[in-house]
């Protein structure tokens, strides 16, 4: 991609970093908005890679991944560009929220209209300004409110350079997702662009293995896309990902007090028990079990459950087993590098 960068009306020169802010509405009370943008470009031309964090603002994992990504002194050996993007619903990271203002889903919104609702003018904005700028996307998300995921990646991967990004991704679980309507995701495929969507952790809530394995991830996929140089993690056999493209949440069949008995990551077989959901006198219980074998991805972290509530996503695998101990895995390596890294964890 040869052609001059120019965001917010400002040009970015080859090896230099820029901070920027796009202009937002303002809040009612004249508050001045901005989205908060961060460009760095290498001294050569190359892919230009956006990554994104808190479109729904009480997913926080991003921000602090964004963080970290920007520290690094290997950023001075960048070919193309890196437009990293911590803070994309400013609305909802001020009110704890998941939606904007207006009560919408900023990640339904894409690629929106220039005169439209408040999620619409976002979403239009962050099209013009970044998507349309970048041939490739990394787009960084958590549980929503209550509910935890193991780290993984959704993505289109019937599409080869996609699924190529996501195995350099570097996460045991990869998801053959469907685009939603009105994703950001969606909106940059129909642009051309791969974009690789990672969940890790729940909303409102730093979790240090899901920042360090997101932070890794994106490094890993700079280096299979020739951004950064080739590093010694990579000279060694790297477990391939396992691919699911079948998952399913377990609902509540009853409201009441859940106790759930299985880990995040745990392989599950069909029929076996996942948790127990009780009266709050625990004179009557009633069983959750399993509906299909496979590995638990995601699950509700309250244990107030309502009739009909989601409480246990599940992912089926051909080897549900080899998942389970890759996942364990690749957990422990994760304890590991948190042991031996000079940057302090979040506890």
């Amino acid at each position: 991609m040869g052609e001059p960068l120019v965001i917010n009306d400002q040009r970015i020169a080859a090896g230099s970093r820029a901070i920027l802010e796009l202009k937002l509405p303002q809040l009612y009370t004249h508050t001045p908005m901005a989205m908060p943008v961060h460009v760095v470009r290498g001294q050569h031309e190359g892919p230009r890679l956006f990554v994104s964090a808190a479109i729904h603002g009480d997913e926080l994992n991003g921000i602090e991944i964004i963080r970290r990504l920007l520290k690094p002194p290997l950023l001075k050996r960048l070919r193309g560009s890196l437009i990293a993007i911590p803070i994309v619903n400013v609305y909802g990271v001020i009110q704890n929220s998941r939606y904007l203002p207006d009560r919408r889903d900023l990640n339904r919104a894409f690629p929106g209209f220039e005169r439209g609702s408040l999620a619409a003018r976002l979403a239009h904005l962050f099209m013009r300004e970044i998507v349309e700028n970048c041939s490739h996307g990394i787009d960084l998300h958590t549980g929503s409110l209550h509910r935890a995921n193991l780290p993984q990646v959704r993505a289109n991967l019937d599409d080869s350079e996609t699924l190529r990004l996501a195995k350099a991704f570097g996460v045991p679980v990869l998801i053959n997702a469907n685009v939603r309507d009105g994703s950001l995701r969606e909106a940059a495929a129909e642009h051309g662009i791969s974009t690789l969507l990672y969940e890790a952790g729940e909303a409102l809530r730093f979790d240090e293995i899901s920042i360090r394995a997101g932070l890794q991830g994106i490094i890993n996929v700079m280096r299979a896309l020739a951004m950064l140089p080739a590093g010694r993690a990579q000279a060694k056999t790297a477990s391939e990902p396992y691919v699911a493209r079948l998952s399913t949440w377990t609902r509540a069949p009853e409201s009441g007090i859940l106790r759930t008995v299985v880990a995040l990551g745990a392989r599950v077989k069909k029929g076996e028990l996942l948790g127990v959901i009780a009266d709050p006198f625990g004179e009557k219980e009633t069983l959750v079990p399993a509906p299909l074998g496979g590995v638990l991805i995601g699950r509700t972290q309250i244990p107030l459950v309502h009739e009909g509530e989601a409480l246990f996503h599940i992912a089926r695998f051909e080897d549900a087993r080899e998942v389970a101990e890759h996942v364990e895995a690749f957990h422990s390596n994760q304890i590991e590098a948190i042991e031996g890294d000079s940057e302090p964890s979040i506890v």
